[in-house]
């Protein structure tokens, strides 16, 4: 345990670096065995944790191990758990492109991304819940039943995998995708792969096919009055802010 402890830390610190999470956001848990997890503990910077940081919990919640409170939000780790056998290992923070498509209430569910669609599948946009309540635990197992990365709407968002690092990669692919569609909704055009090229994506895998919006191609997103050196610039820093991220 002392290892993955180690781990969490390591996680924690690359959220708070790329800046998926400021002050004290986020939460982090790995399933150790079917009735003990190890999770970050409240009230605590995910960017200068120690061990002490990182607390061991029964699969009701209970403290087994720490002294700290586990996060508010462990309900909703306990939820994804009991929801996904395959699932080791929780991330929940606030990318800020995912969370500004949260919070804007707008979804990213398009086959744009090969790759995007093979690690995360149809990135969905949950229903608001009420942070660190039972109610929004159950949105988000419920949403995360098919699919590897979640929206939480007014909130931020969850990935899972079945390693802390897989789970935690997929934090950043989802990041990535944000900034992507981002640019993609400024242009005012989405090239969408359909149902078809998705599946052929999937036929060697062994997996079924996530279901995408088959909307048009060409489907034109919302108008913008922009100049174009405004639009040069937004996507300037876009490009630059994922060529930082890159670099890390």
């Amino acid at each position: 345990m002392n290892e993955i402890k180690k781990e969490i830390i390591e996680v924690g610190k690359r959220l708070w670096q790329r800046g998926y999470v400021a002050a004290n956001d986020g939460n982090i848990s790995v399933k150790i065995s079917d009735s003990k997890f190890l999770t970050t503990a409240t009230g605590v910077s995910k960017g200068f944790m120690d061990e002490s940081d990182v607390v061991l919990v029964d699969d009701k919640g209970n403290l087994l191990e720490g002294m700290k409170k586990a996060s508010s939000e462990l309900p909703m780790h306990l939820e994804i758990y009991k929801k996904r056998d395959d699932v080791l290992a929780v991330v929940h923070s606030h990318p800020p492109t995912a969370t500004g498509f949260a919070a804007a209430g707008i979804e990213m569910d398009k086959g744009i991304l090969p790759e995007v669609i093979l690690t995360l599948g149809n990135v969905k946009l949950t229903p608001y819940g009420t942070t660190g309540t039972d109610e929004l635990a159950r949105i988000v197992a419920e949403g995360i039943s098919k699919n590897n990365g979640l929206l939480l709407q007014n909130h931020g968002a969850v990935t899972v995998g079945t390693s802390l690092m897989q789970a935690y990669y997929r934090m950043e692919t989802l990041e990535h995708f944000a900034n992507i569609t981002l640019v993609t909704r400024i242009l005012g055009r989405q090239s969408v792969l359909g149902q078809e090229e998705i599946a052929k994506l999937f036929a060697k895998t062994g997996s079924k096919a996530p279901e995408f919006s088959d909307k048009s191609s060409g489907e034109k997103s919302e108008k913008f009055m922009l100049s174009r050196d405004d639009l040069t610039n937004i996507i300037y820093d876009i490009i630059k802010q994922i060529n930082n991220q890159e670099d890390l």
